[in-house]
């Protein structure tokens, strides 16, 4: 039995004859999210599967087994809600309350997709939206709430990636610059120290404790930035 250990990067090339002529392996989301896993590939051949801890399979990856093969995957059909609505306020609505309860959600431009349930698809109808069961491949959005880990080789990961980081990075600049505005007033004279004190928590009337902050309201404050 062949044992399919990884799985190659989107920037890697590969001629597009070899990824056609190779094997494919369909699974449903549900199975994409194993990183251990016995399978039987479309050829009929059973196969192992062992990916590193946290691997979410998509419709088009290509994995290596330990034999230099290609293998393709695809997304299987499978039973979902397809999720229409006559206006995007409405789309968004669904897509919110469906957030709200940790659904992984395949989104589209005019549509959402997620996995059939009677009682989701009650709830989003009453929203005013149309939610009609289909047979159909399953890709949710993944990372944020119950669809495992997105990876650095998605593009839209990268794009939606680097403008989180960008708006961290200048939330940490500030709090640092705060802080260190903060330490330096502190260094003052310690018979100044009350009539600082004072002054300092005029300045700052924003609902924090400036005077009494010790070590672990910085730590505190730090973890806030991080998370």
């Amino acid at each position: 039995m062949r044992t399919i250990d990884k799985r190659l990067d989107a920037h890697v090339k590969i001629a597009r004859v070899l990824v056609t002529r190779a094997p494919g392996l369909t699974l449903p989301f549900e199975a994409r999210c194993k990183s251990r896993l016995a399978a039987t590939l479309d050829t009929g051949e059973e196969v192992a599967l062992v990916l590193p801890r946290g691997t979410v399979l998509r419709d088009g990856d290509v994995l290596v087994a330990d034999d230099g093969g290609l293998v393709r995957v695809s997304a299987a059909a499978e039973a979902v809600l397809l999720v229409r609505a006559p206006d995007v306020l409405t789309l968004t609505r669904a897509a919110y309350h469906l957030g709200n309860r940790h659904t992984p959600v395949e989104v589209g431009i005019d549509y959402l997709k997620l996995e059939y349930d009677a009682v989701l698809a009650d709830m989003l109808t009453r929203l005013g939206a149309s939610a009609k069961q289909a047979s159909l491949p399953f890709q949710p959005e993944t990372g944020a709430y119950g669809g495992g880990h997105r990876h650095g080789h998605d593009e839209t990961f990268a794009e939606d990636y680097a403008v989180a980081q960008k708006v961290f990075d200048e939330h940490h600049g500030h709090a640092h610059s705060h802080e260190h505005a903060h330490d330096h007033g502190h260094s003052h004279d310690h018979g100044h120290a009350h009539s600082h004190s004072h002054s300092h928590s005029h300045s700052h009337d924003d609902g924090h404790d400036h005077d009494h902050c010790d070590a672990s309201c910085s730590h505190g404050h730090h973890h806030h930035a991080h998370r």
